[in-house]
């Protein structure tokens, strides 16, 4: 039963939030109680099931299917207690502010734990209505209009990927742990629907203008909880789905993937460079960063052995431990200084040396210094690229991309550089003379996902272990 505790203590603490109770302390016993709850049910394998349906076969079934779902779980309940803490609620709006966050996480946390494709899927689709409520009712700038937009968007995505998963729980049932390959005349068909559908989800280009305006107009808990978590999802499920029911089809697709994962990484690389606000240019990174986990995917369907899929997963992980972390100072940066804009912040590191000192912590991560969390995953992926690789043969489609793909670090490091030195640096701007340093209470989401940044770069197997 523990497994199903870790819906169901989120779930119950957004009653109790309902119903009066502190909403704040409240969601912290809730995120604390759930890191408990999920060691437990790793440690005891504990498992849940329920017939909801006879025909078709459908069932409230709970489980870890292998590794990948236990670390989905660690970086789902990691950054629920940061998000919990992180920015500032506005005053008589606590109760949807912390019943939201709390309601995100267990649906992210359901979907990681399911064996059953309908909730898998139906678990992700209640997560995405709080988000949804929090950008209208809660977010910054044109918040409606960005709303209606990301509705829209995953909508479509969702409606796809809803066909596809149709299309294999009619011809092989619903049961995740049973999957196989479909027939070969309909391969091609679902490994499209699912490459459209989770890579909608995912921000795959083309299907990928909604998430930066997205996360810049959420609230940070939102911001942190669906680009640091729900985002992982569809790239949850094309691994554990896409390639074990269409691998001819995915092979099919490949060089389509492989287009669309490049642009990710130096297309929206450069958009990314271009942007003038913080927000919009963490929203930006973050899509360009998942070109590298397709480019994982991509390499094992090329031909690449199961250390592909253990850097898309390890990756998976150190991405979103980073950009929760990215999304929480971002939003310390604002309540200090009243801006995001680039051109009206400096030195900051004046007053504020600890959130300098975290935010380049955190960027250093993200692009990719050897020591913390995404060089490892980054590393890996690069190498899966060639893993296998005969020079005789010549540069192949996989290794064309790797190639190019590397050149995302460079733009990383440009955008992200650039941003530190005009926050940090230089001469101290009016919006941050008066600025002041973090609170211990403001530190704790930093200096909670730092330690792991920190303990995963130096020391990738305590996560590659559950990969095995």
């Amino acid at each position: 039963m523990l497994i199903l505790a870790l819906i169901l203590i989120p779930v119950l603490a957004t009653v109790g939030i309902y119903f009066g109770a502190p909403a704040k302390l409240t969601a912290l016993i809730a995120a604390v109680a759930n890191i408990a709850a999920s060691i437990g049910a790793i440690v005891t394998e504990s498992t849940f099931n329920l017939n909801v349906l006879s025909t078709p076969n459908i069932n409230l079934s709970l489980g870890f299917i292998d590794g990948m779902s236990i670390v989905m779980l660690l970086l789902a309940v990691i950054v629920t207690l940061a998000a919990v803490i992180s920015g500032k609620c506005p005053e008589g709006r606590e109760k949807l502010w912390y019943s939201s966050s709390l309601l995100i996480s267990a649906g992210a946390i359901g979907a990681f734990i399911s064996k059953d494709l309908f909730f898998f899927f139906a678990f992700h689709e209640l997560a995405l209505i709080p988000t949804f409520l929090m950008i209208g009712i809660l977010g910054r700038g044109d918040r409606k209009e960005v709303a209606w937009k990301t509705t829209v968007y995953l909508a479509f995505g969702s409606i796809i990927l809803l066909a596809g998963l149709v299309m294999v729980g009619n011809e092989i049932g619903y049961n995740m742990e049973n999957l196989r390959a479909l027939a070969a005349e309909n391969q091609n068909t679902a490994a499209l629907l699912l490459i459209i559908g989770f890579g909608t989800l995912v921000s795959l280009f083309p299907f990928h203008s909604w998430a930066a305006p997205a996360y810049a107009s959420a609230p940070a808990p939102v911001s942190m909880l669906h680009a640091g978590v729900l985002k992982k999802f569809g790239l949850y499920g094309l691994i554990r789905v896409g390639l074990e029911v269409a691998p001819e089809g995915m092979k099919h697709w490949l060089t389509l993937l492989l287009v669309l994962l490049v642009c990710n990484i130096i297309w929206v690389g450069l958009v990314t460079i271009n942007q003038k606000r913080l927000d919009l240019m963490l929203g930006n990174s973050s899509v360009m960063h998942m070109g590298y986990i397709f480019l994982a995917i991509a390499a094992y369907i090329g031909g690449g052995t199961t250390f592909a899929l253990q850097a898309a997963v390890l990756l998976m992980f150190a991405h979103g431990i980073s950009i929760a972390m990215s999304f929480s100072l971002a939003a310390s940066i604002e309540q200090k200084t009243g801006s995001l804009e680039l051109n009206q912040l400096g030195g900051l590191a004046k007053n504020a040396p600890r959130l300098a000192f975290y935010f380049g912590l955190v960027g250093m991560a993200s692009i990719g210094l050897p020591g913390l969390a995404n060089f490892a995953g980054e590393i890996m992926v690069f190498i899966s690229g060639f893993e296998g690789w005969n020079k005789a043969d010549g540069l192949g489609p996989v290794q064309i991309a790797t190639i190019i793909a590397i050149w995302g670090v460079v733009i990383s490091a440009v955008y992200m550089l650039r941003a530190f030195r005009n926050i940090f640096h230089g001469e101290t701007a009016s919006r941050t003379e008066n600025a002041t340093d973090l609170t211990l209470e403001e530190k704790f989401p930093a200096i909670l996902l730092g330690i792991a940044l920190l303990w995963v770069g130096i020391y990738p197997q305590s996560i590659l272990q559950f990969l095995n």
